[in-house]
């Protein structure tokens, strides 16, 4: 039996992967969009319909729902390329293996951590990933949190912690005022929309203590998060709370760019005016592409979906793009990591946690090839993805090289891939649109 196959595959289905279908339908005869997690939206509307709250989400959603030519599969992982234009999946019913014509990676992005003293106690946690368990149903009500860190998704993940019923004790954020009110100025020039979501979030947090020009510089605990140290106006405080989520920003997923020998610059997929890759049947959209938020993921997944299909791109969609992308041109001037930020990891700091490598270690090495050889760092269940983003910051090593299989995956996968190979006996996905 010939492996499953679709005439455009999207890999992800949060905002740019949404949109990139709904634009293809009306052209193409078979799309597949496929997703690890078991339902729409990617990390800014985790979820599902049921708990989302944006009114573009629900408006792609209902014109999905009259496309019958279009079938999501959640709780898929790619996990190698097998041939041309094919890829090995990891499903729950197990091994598949799916061939496309065209491609369409709209895989996300996702957080930097950066290490501190302390950064490794249970209760210490990315800014997106505290928002994104609190959205999974993990309880926070009575729970005393600090958000701290950089940008606009402090505000958010504030205000998903209050919704939910937790404290926020205190919002940190490196930045100066100074920086800040250039920002805001910034949004009131260009982007008013921006900034009254801003003066919205401010409003619903004003009991909050939002501390400018500060950082953690310490947390807490023996068994679990207990407390935290930080830095504001050249003193030192102590703060006792439950929770710690720290936002430094976000890293665009490439593995897939990568493994398709897709071209990458600064961070990103590189991509034209109709965000076709350096290869000619694969596009990509949204934060694989530079971080920008959701108005860019949703314009650019627009324009993917429509030349991938072989439609024309209109002066407003051009428009609405170019909009998006001066925003997250902004985002990024405004928000980029001081480098001071190095000082916080010590010596004696974990950097590699899955293989606990001090940051000791690691200087005594430089590049990240020798201490990955010499020290295990980037060889646990991360793959290099964590500690990996951590060592190209603080020591300015490259970016750490990926291989097959691009994610920890299951001996049964790999084994199947070669009983498959000679049997030639590969189940297709079944259509499990939701």
């Amino acid at each position: 039996m010939l492996p499953f196959s679709t005439e455009i595959l999207i890999i992800g289905a949060g905002p740019a992967g949404l949109a990139a279908a709904v634009a293809a339908a009306g052209q193409s005869s078979v799309i597949t969009v496929i997703d690890e997690n078991q339902a729409p939206g990617g990390q800014i509307w985790r979820g599902g319909p049921r708990q989302w709250r944006d009114k573009r989400a629900h408006d792609l959603w209902s014109e999905l729902a009259n496309c019958l030519n279009v079938r999501i599969v959640y709780g898929v992982r790619i996990v190698a390329v097998t041939g041309s234009n094919e890829f090995l999946l990891e499903t729950a019913d197990g091994a598949q293996k799916i061939k496309w014509n065209k491609l369409i990676v709209c895989s996300g992005a996702r957080e930097l951590l950066l290490p501190f003293p302390g950064w490794t106690l249970p209760g210490v946690t990315g800014a997106g990933g505290l928002q994104a368990m609190i959205k999974a149903g993990m309880p926070v009500a009575g729970k005393r949190v600090v958000v701290a860190g950089s940008g606009p998704l402090l505000l958010a993940v504030a205000e998903s912690v209050v919704r939910a019923g937790g404290q926020v004790v205190s919002i940190v954020e490196t930045k100066s005022t100074r920086d800040l009110f250039g920002f805001f100025v910034a949004l009131f020039k260009g982007h008013r929309g921006k900034l009254m979501q801003s003066l919205k979030l401010f409003w619903q947090l004003k009991r909050v203590h939002y501390r400018h020009d500060a950082r953690v510089v310490k947390a807490h605990g023996e068994q679990g998060l207990r407390g935290i140290s930080l830095q504001h106006n050249g003193k030192q405080i102590e703060l006792t709370c439950d929770l710690l989520a720290c936002g430094f920003g976000l890293l665009p997923n490439l593995e897939m760019a990568s493994l398709l020998t897709c071209d990458i610059a600064d961070g990103r997929i590189v991509v034209d005016a109709n965000q076709m890759t350096t290869r000619g049947d694969v596009w990509a959209a949204g934060e694989a592409c530079g971080i920008g938020g959701v108005d860019k993921a949703l314009a650019e997944g627009h324009i993917a979906g429509l030349t991938a299909s072989g439609l024309s791109v209109s002066p407003d969609d051009v428009d609405r793009l170019s909009h998006a992308r001066q925003f997250a041109d902004l985002l990024q001037q405004s928000f980029a990591l001081d480098s001071s930020l190095r000082k916080l990891c010590r010596s004696d700091t974990l950097v590699c946690r899955c293989e606990d490598v001090s940051a000791k270690q690691l200087s005594e090495y430089s590049d990240w090839r020798t201490a990955k050889l010499m020290t295990r760092a980037g060889m646990g269940a991360c793959q290099g993805r964590i500690c990996g983003a951590a060592c190209q910051f603080i020591f300015g090593w490259d970016t750490p090289g990926l291989r097959q299989p691009v994610f920890p995956t299951k001996t049964s996968t790999l084994a199947s891939l070669s009983v498959a190979s000679n049997n030639d006996q590969w189940r297709t996905i079944s259509n499990n649109k939701q």
